[in-house]
């Protein structure tokens, strides 16, 4: 059912690969509220996902940018302005990739250029997308930034590797970038720390059946899934939301707030 919470708003979404991925999701729910969508993702993102049937569902420009380079950001943010019509009032950062974890290295045997690719793949980005923005005045006033996060950011998961690392820095960007934000600009800048989902992405993880079920468990509403993620990220673009930035909010069905669920000793 919508609601028209978006309506005559304009976004940018990174990160939608295929039906799996929540940026897929946020789209889809973000075009049904009535908002005007330019979807984004990598060169080798683009090659290997189904972005352009997603674009063709939601009637939805795509343009390519790795958002590591401050020139693809630049051409992204002015061309989805152009063809959408004026500033931008939402933005999705989904973006996150491991080698170590992809090529099986050990926490405690990682390869430092693999590292420092994924801290400038997962965060640094972040940074670099909402300093592009602000320098291209490319959001308009009370808009809303949100990327999404991972509660391994404050706790230890060992196989998340330094994948930890690279969301407790974006946690950290979110809160210092949406000082500067909300007071030249109003704008707004959250992360939502989301249940183990299971994307494409995700499911790569080594184990992550086995935590997933667990997280399920320990969750006294269940994990929450990716269509309800999207749900909360709709709320967060929409104006209902206004006041709400510089925050990690948890969206995981109480799993963060939990010491121990009596149901997890039946597992």
């Amino acid at each position: 059912m919508s609601h028209n919470l978006l309506k005559g708003k304009r976004g940018i979404i990174f990160g939608a690969l295929d039906e799996q991925s929540i940026a897929w999701k946020v789209a889809e729910k973000c075009h049904a509220e009535g908002a005007s969508i330019s979807l984004t993702n990598a060169p080798v993102a683009m090659r290997f996902g189904k972005i352009n049937e997603l674009g063709e569902k939601i009637n939805a420009q795509i343009i390519q940018a790795d958002a590591t380079i401050i020139e693809d950001l630049e051409n992204l943010l002015k061309q989805s302005q152009e063809n959408l019509g004026g500033k931008i009032d939402f933005i999705l950062h989904s973006i996150g990739m491991s080698l170590n974890v992809r090529k099986g290295k050990s926490y405690t045997d990682l390869n430092y250029d693999f590292m420092q690719k994924t801290f400038d793949i997962s965060a640094i980005s972040f940074h670099k997308l909402m300093q592009t923005a602000m320098k291209l005045d490319a959001v308009n006033d009370h808009g809303s930034i949100v990327a999404l996060t991972y509660i391994a950011a404050q706790r230890v998961f060992p196989d998340y590797s330094e994948m930890a690392e690279s969301k407790a820095l974006l946690e950290s960007f979110a809160r210092s970038f949406g000082y500067h934000f909300g007071t030249q600009k109003k704008v707004r800048v959250n992360t939502i720390s989301q249940s183990p989902t299971m994307t494409t992405a995700g499911s790569g993880i080594k184990g992550f059946q086995e935590f997933y079920d667990y997280a399920n468990k320990m969750s006294p509403l269940g994990n929450a899934s990716a269509e309800a993620c999207a749900d909360y990220c709709v709320f967060m673009f929409s104006d209902l939301s206004r006041c709400i930035t510089m925050q990690n909010l948890f969206h995981d069905g109480g799993f963060s707030t939990m010491g121990l669920n009596p149901a997890i000793l039946n597992l």
